[in-house]
């Protein structure tokens, strides 16, 4: 049968099981339910430059192949930065936004964002971009943190460039089994502050609750809201996420919501939203209504490792940037994006851009892996 594409304006407009048929369930957040969730509690809005378009092929009556996609009239929420390129075009008298972008909203992780039965399928999302591009009148295609596979289908097409860019991974490539064996990895320098560190915590009388979405009440929820709430508002930036959304993911995704709670005397006052997947567990939110030496350090980062340990996963991604993970044995990391200018120009002088960006990036990634804590080097993957 011959494939044809289509486009959906929200993910109410196929089922979950025919959506979430396309990817293997190893990472959470191209799931039917986290993106369905964020449509209808409220997290995606017009205003905020979030307007869902998904592209889709389907053979017959059978959706094989879809991506997550969104008219963007903003680069908020997406961490992959494209400023310069926005302002490149004002400085021409030309208009960058609208523009198209395949990615998981406010969430730095990478992992499938071209979901395909098969190859074939895979190509023919590929080839379907560009036209979509134009028919909804964007100045570009963005697929963001694209994983190995979307990436190789990609680059077998014509006019695309690419970006890389960094963040810090735990990895236990060396099957620690517990902290101590995990310690014993590194340095005495390195070793020594991290016991001190969580020895403070310890002392302060801070006690850790790690629950999935089917063991918190709506108390802890709300808690862990409130503290997402706070620490955007320290920053002075908008927050996306709703309560509702956050109990949607503990009803929709029990077992792979975590919540990092940290008790004082008889209060919650800290805690960190994480999601986990097939082998990783991914750290994306942090709050907190005291502050306490260590706590933040302990709450996102040590509680989260000794998580992966028990449950033996192999994996850890805390969310973007921050070169202080390194000494607490998160090594850099590439992340890759993927980028389609319509406008032949503009296309041609930024990919020297990118070229001479990507370069720089793993100079950069070079230089700081040096500074890694552990006796043995470690595989760094940058």
């Amino acid at each position: 049968m011959p494939l044809r594409t289509s486009v959906l304006r929200g993910l109410q407009d196929v089922t979950p099981s025919d959506w979430d048929g396309l990817h293997d369930g190893r990472n959470p957040f191209v799931s039917h339910a986290f993106l369905a969730g964020l449509e209808a509690h409220g997290c995606l809005r017009a205003r905020w430059g979030w307007v869902p378009l998904h592209l889709s092929v389907w053979e017959d009556d059978s959706l094989v192949a879809a991506a997550p996609g969104y008219v963007k009239t903003n680069s908020h929420g997406e961490f992959v930065f494209d400023h310069a390129w926005a302002r490149a075009y004002a400085h021409y008298g030309q208009d960058y936004y609208p523009k198209w972008l395949c990615a998981v909203p406010y969430s730095p992780v990478s992992g499938p964002r071209l979901l395909a039965r098969d190859d074939e399928a895979c190509s023919a999302l590929v080839r379907a971009i560009p036209d979509l591009v134009r028919a909804a009148g964007c100045s570009s295609a963005h697929v963001n943190f694209i994983d190995a596979r979307g990436t190789g289908a990609i680059d077998e097409a014509d006019g695309w460039m690419s970006r890389v860019d960094v963040q810090y991974h735990w990895r236990n490539d060396a099957g620690w089994c517990d902290f101590g064996a995990y310690l014993a990895a590194m340095d005495h320098k390195h070793r020594k502050n991290i016991r001190q560190e969580r020895a403070k915590v310890a002392r302060a009388g801070v006690i850790f609750r790690v629950l999935h979405g089917d063991e918190a009440c709506d108390d802890d929820l709300a808690a862990m809201h409130g503290f997402y709430l706070q620490t955007f508002a320290d920053y002075g930036n908008s927050p996306a996420l709703t309560l509702d959304f956050l109990r949607h993911l503990a009803q929709a995704m029990p077992q792979q919501l975590v919540l990092i709670l940290a008790d004082h005397d008889g209060e919650t006052i800290a805690g960190a939203l994480c999601l986990r997947g097939g082998d990783t567990l991914y750290g994306r939110y942090w709050g907190a209504t005291r502050t306490l030496p260590g706590l933040h350090f302990e709450t996102c980062y040590y509680q989260g490792i000794d998580y992966c340990l028990r449950e033996g996963l192999t994996r850890f991604e805390p969310g973007a940037q921050g070169e202080h993970k390194i000494a607490r044995g998160f090594l850099p990391t590439e992340t890759h994006s993927r980028h389609w200018v319509a406008d032949a120009g503009f296309s041609d002088a930024l990919s020297q851009w990118c070229a001479e960006e990507t370069d720089a990036v793993r100079t950069y990634a070079r230089q700081v892996a040096e500074r890694s804590p552990f006796r043995q080097p470690l595989e760094s993957n940058a």
